[in-house]
Order: C-alpha cells, then sequence, then structure tokens
C-alpha cells in the first residue's frame, strides 16, 4: 500500500489496516511497546505471554490488542496461540518473535540446564512459531521479524552473557535460512537487532552507576535507546514499505557495532 503525493510520487505506507499481528513476550519491556505500536497502526495484535494479568492491562489501552495466556515452552500453547490468532482470517500477516530470557552473566554459572531453558524460548519458540504461521493455509504475504540484539552480532565482554548470545546469533542464521527457503513463497523474515535499550531486561545494568557509563562510554550517541526508538523500524520491517528485503538484519544500537 502506498500513498500519492501531489507530484504523482507514491510513498509507502507504514499503515496495517485489516492486519494480523503476533507478538511474544508481550507482557513487558519491548514487546508490551511493540503491540502497542502495531495497533496502533491499525493491526489486530494477538498479545501472548505468561502474565495474564500484565497482558489484560495491555490490552485495556488498544482495542485492536487480543491477551492470549501463553506459555512459550510449550509446544501446545504455541500451537494454540497460532490457531487463536488465524481463526478469523486464516492466516497471520505479522510475526514478531520477540519472547527471549537472558541466561547467565557468566558462563562459569551457566549450567547446560539453564542453556536449554534460554534456547528454549529465545530460538526453539521463534523456530515453531514461524514454521506454524508459515504452514497457515491463507499465508501469502507473511512478514516475519525476529528480535536479535548486537549480542547476537559482536561480543560484549566483560558483560558476559554466552549462553544468551548463542541464542541470538542462532536467530540470525534462522532468519537468514528461512527467508532463503521462504522468499519464493513472498514470506519474508528478517530479524531487529537492538543495541542497549531500557527495559527490564536491562534495569539492573542502568541502574549501576558504572553500567550506565559504559553503555554511555561505548555508545557512539553516548546513551542508551528508548523503547519509542524501535518503533519505526518495527513498522518499516511489518508493512510494505520494506517489501523487497528479507533475510537481513536491522541493527538500531546507537552506533554500538559501528566503532
Amino acid at each position: 500500500m502506498s500513498v500519492e503525493t501531489a507530484s504523482g510520487i507514491e510513498l509507502p505506507t507504514f499503515r496495517l489496516d485489516g492486519r494480523t499481528a503476533v507478538v511474544t513476550g508481550a507482557s513487558g519491556g519491548l514487546g508490551q511497546r511493540f503491540s502497542q505500536v502495531l495497533a496502533k497502526a491499525g493491526a489486530t495484535v494477538y498479545a501472548a505471554a505468561r502474565r495474564t494479568d500484565r497482558l489484560e492491562a495491555l490490552a485495556a489501552t488498544s482495542p485492536g490488542i487480543v491477551p492470549v495466556s501463553c506459555d512459550l515452552s510449550s509446544g501446545e500453547d504455541r500451537a494454540r496461540l497460532i490457531e487463536t490468532a488465524s481463526k478469523g482470517s486464516g492466516r497471520i500477516d505479522v510475526l514478531v518473535n520477540n519472547a527471549g530470557v537472558p541466561g547467565a552473566l557468566h558462563i562459569e554459572n551457566e549450567s547446560t540446564e539453564v542453556l536449554q531453558d534460554v534456547l528454549q524460548i529465545n530460538l526453539l519458540s521463534a523456530f515453531d512459531l514461524s514454521k506454524r504461521a508459515g504452514e497457515l493455509p491463507g499465508t501469502k504475504d507473511l512478514a516475519i521479524i525476529n528480535i536479535a540484539s548486537v549480542l547476537g552480532l559482536v561480543s560484549t565482554a566483560p558483560l558476559g552473557g554466552a549462553g544468551y548470545a548463542a541464542s541470538k546469533g542462532a536467530l540470525i542464521a534462522l532468519t537468514r535460512e528461512l527467508a532463503g527457503q521462504w522468499g519464493h513463497r513472498g514470506i519474508r523474515v528478517n530479524a531487529l537487532a537492538p543495541g542497549w535499550f531500557h527495559t527490564e531486561m536491562t534495569e539492573e545494568l542502568f541502574g549501576d552507576p558504572k553500567g550506565a557509563k559504559w553503555v554511555d562510554r561505548n555508545t557512539m550517541l553516548a546513551r542508551g535507546g528508548a523503547a519509542a526508538e524501535l518503533d519505526g523500524a518495527l513498522l518499516f520491517l511489518a508493512s510494505a514499505a520494506s517489501s523487497y528485503m528479507t533475510g537481513q538484519v536491522l541493527v538500531v544500537d546507537g552506533g554500538w557495532t559501528a566503532r
């Protein structure tokens, strides 16, 4: 969809009217913001997470948000999420695989059991939900957005986070491969890689003066990001504005990875 200007040039629109979207990890942090932004753009958003009370509070902020209580470590819950979201139209138009858990900072404290939990949420759930959404009979212009991280691209030593970094690196590889396998069907798969944003997951980092200064010192814009600064990138990847873009990683990090 595009908008024609007085000069006759058609500009892309970021609107999502009539579209069905799914956002995981929607009960807080970036997922909460993503759900509100997509709904504001006109989509019906199925917001999924385990914290039902928070989902209900989120849904109260917009008539376009539908709360779905979901444990993403459960295959049954993932299947139910896709079935619920696609029930009306027979398809899902936008899938935002945002849910994520941090794991341990230092590998000495990160057992293989913890790593399995991290991979279960950060990688396997995205794999399974993407597969299920892509297999829906009504699927045609599906846009999958995997929320990765700069930790999937560069090391953030001495901070740590081996399991988390491994999961995000794998998510980026999954993005490329799904884009390659599904491109001929018109399904677009891209990753959004945020830098250091003020979220629940980074509260401890930004709450520590040394941590906050570390972020400022190593970021070209000399500050952490605000959630609203991902709105444009999210809508770009979700809408027809990025209709010829797939298999890519869109980095929004204040210049962190360009050092």
